[in-house]
């Protein structure tokens, strides 16, 4: 396939338009095979044959569709899609080039859509804390998502990347198994955004990884904070240009087994610090936000399964918990907390499904409401009416149930039901119910 002839493929971002571009592979071997973990097979054997050498491809299509049935800030029912086109590439350079313990990250992504929480959820005048469809964020553009080369030591007791990266790759990272951004990503980066850019969005740095024990390690980054990468049109700038300062993240990740069946289960403890310069959220100095030298925060996060089938081993639950608490002075949002169960194999059947249910509660500094009360004193504003009032926030929580449903190897489909009680932290703001479908494809 051309590069012309991708490029106009991935403009089209439309799952009819991908097959059609991708029909140059359909008559490879296991091409649309249940068994398949690719949409397009084995590409005739090429594909297992550049994995052996070294190569390993990734071409994933993640599409999202949102109704707000009942609720939210504006209650006139529609629907909003969102999607996501990702290419990547990891270079084993032990077969390729000799170098032991050494690979390469490479990989583009697009994202495109709309998004139902900005147009009928959220206040327009403050919006909301959330996005019922996670791969909206940062999008509209094609970026540059990874560019990274990985050296590891000693078995793994050191592990050292460097290049352009995602903090929430290494860091606090969580699974997605839901559609409500709540759920997906590194926490810590999905409320403090300005400071932590979660995927697609990369920066230059640096971690490198401990390890401590056989169960546990610990990890130290040094990443840009430039917010000039989060700019739509800034997707493939490498120059550093626009760069503000250093965020600095340490974290501890402990891996533990329970009982006889050793169900596995990962604990991370982390924190953040950045040296850019920020405005006080509240306080002012000659009129202006008062200048802070620095923003910091922490992280739990926890998963264990807790369950296991010993008859069928494909069924079996697992509890995942977060928290997050940020810089009072700086940040928009003081903490969250983020909880729910992953049950996989509902059915004897169906081995490969499962039901996701989360529950998460954001909570907005209460100086951000101390800053809403003065901009209305003197705008005179007193009625949340009144498009000059500033409404107060307070605290946004959210769930999600949905279930994963297995149709092949290679694509999954999750319909889903979200529920927004007080989006943005408004308590005027009816509880919002929304009707979503995900689907994920492995091309």
């Amino acid at each position: 396939m051309s590069v012309k002839h991708s490029l106009a493929c991935a403009a089209a971002r439309t799952i009819p338009a991908i097959l059609v571009c991708f029909g140059g592979y359909a008559q490879a071997e296991g091409a649309f095979s249940n068994d398949s973990p690719w949409m397009m097979g084995d590409w005739g054997g090429l594909r297992s044959e550049l994995l052996e050498k070294g190569y390993k491809f990734d071409i994933t299509y993640v599409g999202e569709a949102a109704s707000n049935v009942a609720g939210g800030y504006d209650s006139h029912t529609t629907g909003r899609y969102a999607d996501q086109l990702a290419f990547g590439v990891n270079v084993d350079l032990e077969k390729v080039l000799g170098w032991s313990d050494a690979e390469l990250q490479f990989s583009v992504s697009e994202r495109n859509g709309q998004n139902i929480t900005n147009e009928r959820i959220g206040d327009p005048r403050v919006g909301a804390f959330t996005s019922v469809q996670e791969v909206y964020g940062r999008g509209q553009t094609w970026r540059l998502s990874q560019l990274w080369y990985q050296q590891r030591f000693w078995d793994d007791r050191l592990n050292i990347k460097l290049g352009l990266v995602g903090v929430g790759e290494d860091f606090g990272t969580w699974g997605c198994r839901f559609q409500n951004v709540s759920f997906c990503g590194a926490p810590a980066g999905n409320w403090a955004g300005d400071t932590i850019y979660n995927y697609p969005v990369s920066q230059w740095g640096a971690r490198v990884k401990f390890g401590l024990a056989d169960d546990t390690y610990f990890q130290v980054g040094v990443y840009e904070q430039n917010p000039s990468y989060l700019e739509t049109g800034n997707g493939f700038k490498m120059s550093g240009s626009g760069n503000k300062g250093s965020l600095v993240p340490v974290e501890v990740v402990h891996s533990l087994t329970l009982g006889e069946q050793k169900l596995p289960g990962e604990y991370r403890v982390g924190g953040y610090y950045s040296n850019r310069s920020w405005d006080d959220v509240y306080e002012l100095e000659n009129g202006q936000p008062k200048e802070r030298n620095r923003k910091y925060g922490t992280w739990l996060l926890g998963k264990q399964q807790v369950y296991k089938d010993s008859s069928f081993s494909a069924r079996g639950l697992t509890l995942f918990a977060s928290a997050t608490f940020h810089d009072k002075e700086t940040s928009a949002i003081e903490r969250s907390v983020q909880a729910g169960l992953i049950y996989t194999a509902p059915f004897d059947s169906r081995p490969y499904d499962e039901i996701n249910f989360g529950v998460a509660n954001i909570h907005a500094n209460k100086r951000l409401r101390n800053t809403a009360d003065r901009a209305n004193a003197l705008n005179g504003a007193v009625d949340y009416n009144d498009p000059n009032f500033t409404p107060l926030q307070n605290a946004e929580t959210n769930f999600e149930i949905n279930y994963g449903f297995a149709v092949t190897r290679w694509l999954v489909v999750r319909p889903n039901l979200q529920v927004v009680v007080d989006p943005g932290g408004v308590d005027e703001v009816d509880t919002a119910w929304v009707a979503g479908l995900k689907f994920e494809v492995t091309l």
